[in-house]
């Protein structure tokens, strides 16, 4: 098993953001996490890349615990993360902004090799290489976001709302764009609020309700549950 996180638990504060969840992500795989609003579904990638830290239960990557590894270390072992709202750099470059995705990076040649391969994959970016992230539209952004996360040469992506906020043909390209990365061999935990979307794209699905695991099982199960068909897919 590539990721397994094992009766983990997060908290904020008082606030308990995750209770007693264990998962796991098969190499190769796309994992979906979904639920509502303050399910827990970010916590849960932020736990994983090191950026939330656990209260209980342990996070394992390759068959060794990265649960008390700091984030940069985390990144280094080979896990990549696109967050909520792309959070890229607004004043910099397109290519300042995907270089800072190999910053831990040493293979020079590599990187280089990379960025044309990001560049092949998302000729837009190439198009606006020099122009400044923030002039760019919601959809290229996210393209920027997902480009900068694969200069880092991902084991495993973790993709954090991904379609938010954008037109409906651009989530149509940016699904295809993540079924073409899993094709290349980097596996997925994404997490998304557009359900349909997510189901249809993993093999494998967790739903997550106020902290705790509702329901997991094959995605294609989960599109058919009754309370999910009602609660997410609005059915």
């Amino acid at each position: 098993m590539l990721l397994e996180l094992r009766d983990v638990a997060v908290n904020y504060g008082q606030v308990s953001a995750l209770r007693h969840l264990s998962m796991s992500v098969p190499d190769g795989a796309i994992v979906t996490i979904i639920g509502g609003n303050g399910a827990g579904k970010t916590t849960t990638l932020r736990a994983m890349s090191g950026l939330a830290k656990l209260a209980t239960g342990e996070i394992l990557f390759e068959g060794e615990r990265i649960d008390t590894l700091p984030a940069d270390r985390i990144v280094a072992r080979g896990i990549a993360h696109v967050p909520e709202g792309r959070r890229i750099f607004p004043d910099m470059t397109v290519e300042e902004n995907l270089r800072t995705g190999a910053f831990l990076r040493r293979d020079k040649a590599g990187v280089e090799s990379d960025l044309d391969k990001v560049y092949h994959r998302f000729p837009r970016l190439k198009e606006r290489r020099t122009q400044r992230a923030q002039t760019m539209s919601g959809g290229e952004q996210q393209m920027l976001a997902i480009g900068r996360a694969l200069m880092a040469r991902p084991k495993l992506l973790l993709m954090d709302e991904p379609s938010m906020g954008l037109a409906p043909v651009i989530v149509e390209e940016i699904a295809r764009i993540i079924e073409e990365i899993n094709a290349d061999g980097v596996p997925v935990v994404l997490v998304e609020q557009n359900a349909g979307l997510a189901l249809d794209l993993a093999s494998h699905a967790y739903v997550l309700e106020t902290g705790n695991l509702a329901l997991e099982g094959p995605a294609h199960e989960l599109h058919d549950n009754e309370h999910v068909r009602a609660a997410y897919l609005g059915i």
